[in-house]
């Protein structure tokens, strides 16, 4: 196994040289995506913009492989004790590679060792959203009332210690609300109870909320993301009304096993970096409520650092643990 790679190695580091994405001899079989959730939501979107992208580029085909459950954890695992050729890769969420290892009590793979980072693809804000028939119009809005009436207030997430759900958290300990999370198994449940009033607040993910804005069936009160969304310009964010240092991105990366060569670590990021850069890329990502982030195997690394400690804190501070 070790000669293998090292072999690999030195063909890829040879064909690095003076040579474009397509015309590079890796890979040579079928490369698989694999996303640790269900299909249809962001994540796999992503991954799907981008398979078709990375097979067109490779003249190979790229294959997208649903494995859910677990908060991503079974579909991360299955990337991280996969070969480490090249040929298997993540598409990554916050949850799988910076946050649930502070959330669960044990995990089947470690993040840190076991991944890595091969470079950072999309990003999107969260959007805090309300009922339109809410009394609220802003956040502070929504803080008076709610400490008005002194009964507190619930909020949707699409799961225990995903991106909305710790956003809920984050906000919870800023201002000081009483609060109470209630998980939803996806976003389209969430989103399905909001509208029928058993919750009265949630950070969605943007796709999903965006034709009920449009339609007045909600409000936007806040983007979550230290700077406002080029799809909601309007909409102010979180800590322009009074919560300096909100910042919950929802973001989107690839990871390879961890023992893969750095030599195919580049050349995958590489040939993700011109994917993101095309303009037709970036339209059909902000089509989706994202936008193109791309960061190479280095400079995502560094970001994903960031987030876990941010992510730990966060965590321990809010007290929250994995269903």
């Amino acid at each position: 196994m070790k000669s293998r790679r090292l072999a690999l190695a030195a063909v890829l580091a040879a064909s690095l040289v003076g040579a474009a994405p397509a015309a590079l001899a890796f890979p040579d079989k079928p490369v698989r995506i694999i996303v640790p959730f269900p299909a249809g939501g962001a994540t796999d979107v992503v991954a799907r913009a981008l398979a078709l992208r990375l097979g067109q580029a490779w003249n190979q085909t790229v294959i997208v492989e649903n494995r859910s459950g677990a908060g991503g954890n079974i579909g991360a695992d299955a990337v991280a004790k996969s070969p480490a050729d090249g040929h298997t890769l993540l598409l990554a969420s916050p949850a799988e590679v910076a946050i649930n290892q502070y959330l669960y009590a044990s995990m089947p793979f470690d993040p840190v060792k076991d991944l890595a980072p091969v470079a950072k693809v999309a990003s999107a804000p969260l959007v805090l959203v309300v009922q339109s028939k809410a009394p609220a119009d802003s956040v502070q809005g929504l803080v008076r009332e709610v400490k008005t009436r002194g009964a507190g207030i619930n909020y949707a997430s699409s799961g225990t210690g995903g991106p909305q759900h710790l956003a809920g958290e984050l906000f919870r300990l800023m201002s000081g609300l009483t609060m109470t999370h209630v998980p939803y198994k996806g976003g389209a449940p969430a989103m399905n109870d909001l509208l029928g009033g058993q919750v009265e607040m949630f950070f969605s993910g943007l796709p999903p909320a965006q034709a009920h804005i449009q339609s007045g069936r909600l409000r936007a009160l806040a983007v979550s993301t230290a700077q406002r969304s080029s799809l909601l310009p309007k909409v102010p964010t979180v800590a322009e009304q009074g919560f300096p240092g909100f910042d919950i991105e929802n973001w989107q990366g690839v990871f390879a096993p961890g023992a893969t060569p750095a030599a195919a670590v580049e050349q995958i990021s590489q040939a993700i970096g011109q994917i993101v850069a095309d303009k037709a890329f970036a339209d059909q990502l902000q089509s989706q409520g994202a936008g193109p982030a791309y960061m190479d195997a280095k400079a995502f690394g560094a970001f994903v650092t960031a987030e876990r400690q941010k992510y730990a804190k966060l965590v321990k501070e809010a007290g929250a643990k994995a269903d």
